[in-house]
């Protein structure tokens, strides 16, 4: 494994290029949950392309950071500061104080982090600036950017009340089409937190939605749940790669009518689901819940209006449940009709359901995650599109297991090359160390022959 120390210069504000408004804005009830109250790591790899060098800008910190300014004009709440008003509620003082911006030199190169390039990223610690307390997140800069020379290396903490993965990775896009010198964003950015806000005062939801019961469940409990228990240092993180040939072994455990119009995604997160609930040890009788973190958007949801260009937080999560025994004994192809239901469930209905109950449950810090294993589809975010530096292409990168890891207790789909340059899935997981012994010997089962199947790096 490539070791390496990165040199970094002082953290510099950095404020929008001109003057923006002086308002005041509200957040989401999405946006404010305190499960969100944490900065999330994102990481872009970008290769210089041959032929192309000419066009790469002679300082090319000095043109990100202008472009930085520059994009901080449309997304000027950004670069203003989270306050609570009384009652707990976030609003976002837009004060143009700027966010920080650090450079760094490292003596490495890109090819060093081997082919293909897959988590865990070599001394990710020194490829990231430091935000401090990453769960402070109230009157702090709400991104930390830092830029590297390896390989043209983008890395930021972005505040999550502010933005989910989406609108992280459309902020992104934005400065990389300003780098590459774009009069403005090819997609303006939306504010309009309101569309997924109460229109009253919040009370007890008398009857919730079935997919969001277990969270009431969950208010002022106290958790006897392994993964809430162990502390960080006493967790092991590994990164699982699914090829082609990976997804078919899983896929051939279902029955013809349904391994052909099962996704990926579904079959990878109820066979996880199943490997890891029976290698956390819980008892048969106790419950178990599946939390699938959806985003909002786009044409496949015609359940909800959320403009083109909206950065805020428009992910829901229905959640599965089942008893320990119902999961690890019953046939997968149950378990996959289960997955792909609970993401059906997603309807408007849903939707305005779980705005009342975040809304709700906001006044209990208490709420936990006992024994529930959320997973996000990220894919989209390592497909590209949008993220080229004009003589550079994007190569890599997505969220990683760094930072918070409390808050990375589920997992992440996100899109990679496996060693045979085929469109692949690397999912991200954390376990106990123990536990995850029991669950490489789960996972064993279904693929046959994982010895040469699965690539499964530590990360630790």
């Amino acid at each position: 494994m490539v070791s390496f120390k990165a040199r970094r210069s002082e953290p510099r504000l950095v404020s929008p290029a001109r003057p923006t408004p002086r308002e005041a804005n509200a957040l989401s009830d999405i946006d404010d949950q305190h499960l969100l109250r944490y900065y999330e790591t994102v990481v872009g790899f970008f290769r210089t392309c041959p032929g192309r060098t000419g066009s790469r800008p002679a300082d090319l910190k000095g043109t990100i950071r202008a472009a930085l300014a520059e994009a901080l004009v449309y997304y000027y709440p950004v670069a203003g500061r989270l306050r609570e008003e009384a009652g707990g509620k976030l609003v976002v003082d837009c004060t143009a104080e700027g966010v920080v911006f650090v450079e760094a030199e490292a003596d490495v190169r890109l090819e060093e982090f081997g082919e293909p390039l897959l988590p865990p990223y070599p001394c990710l610690e020194e490829l990231l600036c430091d935000p401090g307390d990453i769960k402070a997140v109230i009157g702090r800069p709400l991104l930390f950017m830092q830029n590297s020379n390896v390989a043209d290396l983008l890395l930021d903490f972005t505040c999550h009340n502010i933005a989910d993965g989406f609108g992280m990775i459309q902020f992104m896009m934005t400065v990389a089409e300003l780098t590459v010198g774009e009069a403005f964003p090819s997609l303006l950015p939306v504010w309009k937190r309101e569309l997924l806000s109460t229109a009253h005062s919040p009370s007890p939801t008398t009857y919730p939605n079935p997919a969001y019961q277990p969270l009431l469940n969950s208010l002022d409990f106290t958790s006897d749940d392994l993964m809430l228990s162990t502390p960080p240092h006493r967790m092991i993180a590994e990164y699982l790669v699914f090829g082609h040939r990976e997804v078919a072994t899983l896929r051939s455990h279902l029955p013809g009518y349904l391994a052909d119009s099962t996704t990926s995604f579904e079959l990878l997160t109820a066979v996880m689901w199943r490997c890891r609930t029976i290698a956390l040890g819980y008892e048969s009788s106790q419950r178990v819940r599946l939390m699938i973190t959806m985003n909002a958007r786009g044409r496949w949801n015609r359940h909800t209006l959320i403009p083109w260009g909206y950065y805020g937080n428009a992910h829901f999560s229905p959640v599965a449940e089942l008893t320990v025994d119902e999961l690890s004994r019953q046939p997968l192809a149950d378990t996959v009709e289960l997955v792909r239901k609970t993401k059906l469930s997603a309807t408007m209905e849903c939707m305005r359901s779980m705005v009342d109950t975040t809304a709700y449950i906001r006044q209990w810090p208490s709420l936990t995650m006992d024994k529930t294993y959320e997973v996000s589809d990220t894919r989209w975010i390592a497909a590209g599109n949008g993220l080229q530096l004009g003589w550079a292409e994007y190569v890599g990168g997505g969220i990683p297991l760094a930072g918070d890891l409390t808050s990375k207790l589920g997992s992440h789909h996100m899109r990679c090359k496996n060693e045979d340059g085929e469109n692949s899935t690397v999912v991200s997981l954390l376990l106990p160390r123990p536990a995850m012994e029991r669950f490489k010997k789960e996972m064993d089962v279904w693929l046959k022959k994982p010895e040469k199947n699965l690539v499964m790096p530590s990360s630790l």
